[in-house]
């Protein structure tokens, strides 16, 4: 990798912890994620205008993308309702990789060299030292956690599928985001929920923003992938893990014990292995 490639990654690495970050730092996560949905969809409104329509035969993928989408959003918040970034995000990030490893192989048949087996190791101590030390993540937000990273395990999937027939994978992105944006007021206001008058105005700006941020590095690990090898940025890509503990202790007051930090850096040794190999 070029050091402009590794520059962007570590670039969305940051950008994608820091949007957690704010999201945590909401008082109402749900509603954070549907004001972020807002900010998203309009700036792929723009992208979309000039664009072509993705094909017909991606749109089936596109609307399962985005309802797996809404899934995610709900036991994420869920997750940091309960449990701090620190101990969230290493287990979102880390099950992805060993959740769609563990399934190539009992479904597909893929056999694991030791980079995937020494993945599935770190990434498994790991978040058992997150869920039974002695700072362990609340039961229930662990539960969210993962239900989080089998919801993203289904949108790749899906996505690698529905973006080889699109014709145009930035234009299935960006409907994946306009139908995503759609969905997630409706699903909030399904789920009872009502806009809380009382939250302070800046949770509102923040969220807006962190949306916006989320997209602009989506942007940079996209134009990542056009310039170096998958293998490696995908890898290097999980340092997002770390950040997010730093981001969590500098930003949030979080304060990690040395084993939490420990377990969320074996995670994401763990999960980088994992992105490494596939």
């Amino acid at each position: 990798m070029t050091p402009s490639v590794i520059a962007l990654v570590l670039f969305a690495a940051i950008l994608h912890a820091t949007w957690n970050a704010l999201l945590k730092s909401g008082a109402d996560r749900l509603w954070s994620l549907t004001v972020m949905s807002f900010a998203t969809t309009a700036a792929a409104a723009v992208c979309a205008a000039l664009l072509p329509l993705p094909a017909r035969a991606s749109w089936p993928y596109l609307a399962a993308s985005a309802a797996l989408q809404v899934g995610y959003s709900v036991f994420l918040a869920l997750a940091y309702q309960r449990a701090a970034l620190g101990q969230v995000y290493p287990v979102v990030r880390g099950a992805v990789p060993l959740l769609v490893t563990l399934g190539g192989y009992a479904w597909a048949g893929q056999r694991l060299g030791g980079a995937p087996l020494a993945g599935i190791a770190l990434v498994s101590g790991g978040i058992a030292s997150l869920a039974f030390g002695r700072t362990r993540i609340h039961s229930r937000a662990l539960a969210a956690a993962l239900a989080t990273a089998l919801f993203i395990g289904g949108y790749v999937t899906i996505d690698g599928l529905g973006a080889r027939v699109a014709g145009h994978p930035l234009a299935y992105a960006a409907w994946i985001f306009i139908v995503y944006g759609a969905a997630m007021p409706a699903v909030f206001l399904l789920l009872g929920r009502r806009p809380r008058a009382g939250l302070p105005r800046g949770d509102t700006l923040k969220s807006a923003a962190g949306g916006l941020i989320s997209l602009i590095g989506y942007a940079a690990v996209v134009d990542a992938l056009s310039r170096g090898p998958v293998g490696p940025i995908a890898a290097l890509r999980e340092t997002s893990i770390v950040f997010s503990a730093l981001i969590g202790w500098l930003w949030l007051g979080e304060k990690p014990s040395g084993p939490r930090f420990a377990a969320c850096a074996a995670v994401a040794l763990g999960a980088a292995c994992l992105a490494y190999a596939a």
